[in-house]
């Protein structure tokens, strides 16, 4: 039943379910209207919610960026510290072993200068042999210092393939065979690698 319907009906012609009727039309137009308000005001949070996220997000992202720039720009430099280290480790490699080697050349040279005769008196060969001993021992302890080390088997050792090198061999009564016999040219070690082997001649 209409407003307008219930307007020409008299009070007493109104029943109870009328009545009845009218409050639940009401009652659910409320409910409609008050859903509806929810729901914009749900929306209205969930934009600004999200629009606040958003910004965090690119806050983050911003910080990120920098990080990685950061990060590859120092990655730059210790890749050209380590290129510059590399290229002057294999330039100055030497160095040392050639300032060790420096007063063994200077001996070598003075005893040049002193067997060479400018005042027509005669050479003194004892002092030129004590001088090249002390330049032997010189060279031989830049050698030792710098890793290296002599292989010098004694007549009687055990020829070792490993560190010896047979010239040729020969039949020698006094000697067991495969023995060493003479070393006819020392070898070298570089901290415990052969870089030479010692030639050899070995008993038959």
């Amino acid at each position: 039943m209409t407003g307008k319907q219930r307007n020409e009906v008299s009070p007493e012609e109104i029943t109870l379910e009328e009545v009845i009727e009218e409050v639940e039309d009401h009652t659910q137009e409320d409910e409609v209207s008050a859903e509806t308000d929810t729901d914009e005001a749900t929306a209205e949070i969930t934009i600004e919610s999200l629009s606040e996220q958003i910004e965090i997000l690119k806050t983050q992202a911003e910080d990120n960026l920098d990080k990685a720039v950061r990060a590859q720009a120092e990655l730059d430099n210790v890749r050209k510290r380590t290129t510059r280290d590399v290229e002057n480790a294999y330039k100055y490699a030497l160095d040392k072993f050639i300032n060790e080697l420096l007063p063994v050349l200077d001996s070598m040279e003075l005893g040049i200068n002193a067997s060479i005769d400018t005042s027509g008196e005669e050479v003194d060969i004892s002092s030129l042999h004590e001088g090249l001993e002390l330049t032997m021992k010189m060279f031989c302890s830049c050698l030792e210092k710098s890793g290296v080390n002599p292989v010098d088997p004694q007549k009687g050792d055990k020829f070792n393939p490993d560190q010896h090198e047979a010239v040729t061999v020969q039949e020698v009564d006094d000697t067991e065979s495969g023995a060493v016999i003479t070393t006819l040219q020392k070898g070298y070690e570089l901290n415990g690698r052969l870089i030479r082997p010692a030639m050899v001649i070995v008993a038959k």
